[in-house]
């Protein structure tokens, strides 16, 4: 016994299911009952037929001396052989019966197969008939009889005839009872999973697993998988094997299979196999943020993206923002990832965020994703201060420009009329201020602009009102009262005269309405001629800038010998007064100042006299109140 196990591990060949394939007899005649003193004679082959090396040869169990591939054999009893190659036969029994009646059933017979019956007497026979489990099957009372698609399960036959006996009389026979030796055409199937251990999301071949004997080789058959109750696929095919392109964890269950001829004769099924899909946890759960870095505009979209390294099956994701006990968001799904997009974020969606991933292993959490928001600057409110809209030539003004909302740091423009008066930048937010000393030319439209690298914004403009003269005004009384003192020193015959002014058609350049008719280049070249010196008080020390107002300069000389005029308008105004601590003024009403310049000729010595008097005619009718001139001229 242990030398057949041995050689049964020893031997080479196999067939698919692993196991190492049979041998198996053929026997000619092919009847497995026989009368006796028949010769019958058994071969031995294998699925490598023909059938190579020594051949063992048992009768009943016991080792034959025969090595060779046939044996005749003339003995009742069970016959089997074994090749190198393959594992015993299955016994095959034969029956060698000296009755006058027997019945006869081939060999092999398989599972399916159509199976005729012979009924055989050593007399002549006739009015044969057979029987199934004492049931009488024919009714042709031929010789023989044919079984459709027997089964192993067939039960006993026999049959029945008459035959002649002594002296030619008639007598009925009954054969022998007959169990024929049906084969199993193909072992019950073995449904087998690949892998074994199925993980999550992959995929596994289902096979059903069975074999043909050689003798049936030609034989088609056909296969259907099954989990539980329910077909899978299409239901039958030719193939002995099911891919399942991916098993989930509620995949898992009873799976089995069944194969069948596709003559539907036989039909077997396996066990039942239960396949347990197994889930793999996640991990390495990460959160990506688009825009990258997490940083937004306010009122862009935010895309948060959860995603998971390892981790199979259906994986619920959900996102949070820390400090918030409400998810932003859950998503079920069977992938690795998983998005949640936020539209139209505001200031208050900044802050740190995580998402969380669980496939029934529990949540496994991501790090913190700083969000950041920039917001963009609003329209700033530009002020002054002090607050007003007008102010003085000289004063300091503090230009304010604010915008309430936008992220640092925000640069400032301060502009005058559209001409940038600086910038200045506030890093951590706020306002910023910038101080301005007016002139007079700063009278107009002031804004300011606030930027943040996310679009400049403008303040609306303010008007602001400049009183007083400005620095060149003052620059120009100056020039003017300089040269006044210098023509009446030079020359002996001009004196500065404070009257009311009296409107005449010989003033000499003056116009209907009493605006000047002389043009700034005239009045650029006229003042070139004359020169201060610095040691000689000017008008701007003896009359407040403010009340000082030129209301005509420069006449036009035309052919006259005036060389140089000028004429100032004093108004006395009670805030003027205040202002101008230096002016003691006696009359309230408008006074002039006025100053001219005669033209001498050298080389007409007579001309130069007769001017001189035509001079002091001309001031007689033109000018009255020559004592209040002495009185300014002493301040």
């Amino acid at each position: 016994m242990v030398l057949w196990l041995l050689l049964l591990i020893l031997a080479p060949g196999r067939d698919q299911s692993g196991v190492t394939p049979k041998a198996f007899l053929l026997l000619n005649p092919p009847w497995s009952t026989n009368f006796k003193n028949d010769r019958v004679t058994l071969t031995c082959r294998d699925s490598l037929s023909p059938a190579q090396g020594d051949i063992s040869w048992y009768h009943n169990d016991h080792l034959l001396d025969n090595k060779s591939e046939e044996l005749q054999i003339h003995e009742t009893g069970y016959y089997k052989c074994k090749t190198r190659r393959s594992s015993p036969s299955d016994p095959v029994h034969m029956d060698f019966l000296s009755d006058r009646l027997i019945i006869q059933a081939p060999h092999p017979v398989f599972e399916g197969d159509d199976v005729v019956l012979r009924c055989q007497g050593r007399d002549a026979t006739s009015e044969e008939v057979f029987y199934k489990n004492e049931k009488k099957i024919s009714e042709s009372h031929k010789s023989y009889f044919t079984l459709n698609s027997v089964s192993r399960d067939n039960g006993k036959y026999y049959c029945t005839a008459s035959t002649k006996g002594i002296w030619g009389m008639k007598k009925k026979e009954s054969s022998k009872p007959l169990t024929i030796q049906v084969q199993e055409l193909f072992p019950r199937p073995v449904l087998t999973a690949r892998p074994s251990q199925p993980i999550e999301g992959r995929a596994v071949t289902l096979k059903c697993e069975t074999w043909l004997p050689p003798q049936r080789s030609y034989i088609q058959l056909q296969f259907c998988f099954f989990r539980e109750d329910q077909a899978l696929g299409s239901g039958w095919s030719s193939s002995p094997e099911f891919n399942l392109p991916t098993m989930w964890s509620e995949d898992s269950g009873s799976y089995w299979c069944q194969a069948e001829t596709v003559t539907h004769h036989v039909r077997k099924r396996s066990l039942r196999s239960q396949i347990h899909v197994q889930r793999v946890p996640v991990s390495d759960v990460n959160l990506e943020i688009q825009p990258p870095k997490g940083q937004l505009i306010e009122g862009e979209n935010l895309l948060l993206i959860c995603s998971v390294a390892k981790g199979t099956g259906t994986v619920t994701f959900s996102w949070h923002r820390e400090g918030t006990m409400r998810s932003l968001g859950t998503k079920t799904q069977r992938s690795l990832s998983a998005e949640l997009q936020i539209l139209t974020v505001k200031e208050r969606d900044a802050g740190n965020y995580y998402c969380a991933a669980d496939n029934i292993h529990g949540p496994i959490l991501s790090k913190l994703v700083r969000v950041t928001l920039r917001i963009p600057v609003s329209h700033p409110v530009f002020t002054f201060h002090p607050a007003g809209a007008q102010a003085m030539v000289g004063d300091v003004l503090e230009l304010r420009c604010e915008a309430q909302r936008g992220s640092p740091p925000i640069l400032y423009w301060f502009y005058h009329k559209n001409v940038t008066l600086g910038s200045i930048s506030a890093p951590f937010g706020g306002g910023a201020s910038f101080n301005l000393t007016l002139m007079a030319e700063h009278s107009g439209n002031f804004f300011c602009e606030a930027d943040n690298g996310l679009g400049v914004q403008h303040s609306e403009m303010v008007t602001l009102n400049i009183t007083g003269p400005s620095s060149n005004k003052i620059t120009l009384i100056t020039e003017g009262a300089t040269a006044g003192l210098l023509s009446i020193l030079v020359l002996a015959a001009t004196a500065a005269l404070v009257c009311y002014f009296r409107t005449q058609s010989n003033s000499g350049g003056l116009s209907t309405t009493g605006t000047p008719s002389y043009s700034p280049r005239e009045f650029k070249e006229s003042s070139s001629t004359s020169s201060t010196d610095p040691k000689e008080p000017t008008y701007s020390e003896l009359l407040d800038p403010v009340e000082l107002q030129p209301v005509f300069s420069d006449v036009d000389l035309g052919e006259s010998n005036l060389v140089y005029s000028q004429i100032w308008s004093i108004q006395d105004t009670k805030e003027n007064s205040a202002n101008s601590p230096k002016k003691r003024w006696e009359d309230k009403e408008p006074a002039v100042i006025y100053s001219e310049l005669k033209k001498a000729h050298l080389d007409d010595s007579e001309g130069l006299a007769i001017n001189q008097d035509r001079d002091l005619e001309d001031a007689a009718e033109n000018y009255e109140n020559f004592p209040s001139a002495l009185s300014a001229l002493d301040h």
